[in-house]
């Protein structure tokens, strides 16, 4: 199986390819602040990247991850309601890295290093517009299902 990603910032939606062959579509959630590539921007890198790392396989949907790892919590909204600050990180975790030196990979334009994830979020905040903090947001059902027809390694092109 030769798959692919390939993320439109523009129309926010993100192809799942087999041999270049459009087999799947999903709504996803880019940067409130647009493409970039500094770390700190908050914005959503571009360009060739692949899966560094699966995280999450296995837990239930709407898991709740802090630093890549399951806090033991599941969202719900009385969650939500108290602590309304966090970032939410939700059911699977697809860490991206870049592929193209100097662009979106190493120094300060690492998206690795920057933690650049497509991940789970609240579906209720999956409104078909930019809204994260550089990360590719998705419904819970979504990225586990993505999750678990892709291997680490997928390439993922990311553009405007």
């Amino acid at each position: 199986m030769s798959r692919s990603l390939d993320i439109c910032i523009a129309s926010q939606q993100l192809t799942v390819l087999e041999n270049e062959r459009v087999i799947k579509r999903y709504p996803v959630s880019t940067a409130k602040k647009g493409p970039g590539q500094l770390k700190g921007s908050e914005c959503t890198p571009t360009g060739r990247h692949k899966i560094r790392a699966k995280i999450g396989a296995g837990a239930a949907i709407n898991s709740v991850f802090i630093g890549r790892r399951f806090t033991g919590e599941i969202y719900t909204p009385q969650l939500a309601a108290a602590e309304p600050k966090r970032d939410w990180i939700l059911s699977r975790i697809l860490w991206l890295s870049g592929l193209e030196p100097g662009f979106n990979r190493y120094g300060e334009v690492d998206t690795a290093w920057r933690y650049i994830y497509i991940h789970g979020c609240p579906d209720h905040l999956m409104l078909g517009m930019p809204a994260s903090h550089g990360c590719i947001r998705m419904h819970n059902a979504d990225v586990i299902e993505l999750f678990d027809s892709i291997d680490a390694g997928c390439p993922v092109f990311i553009h405007e």
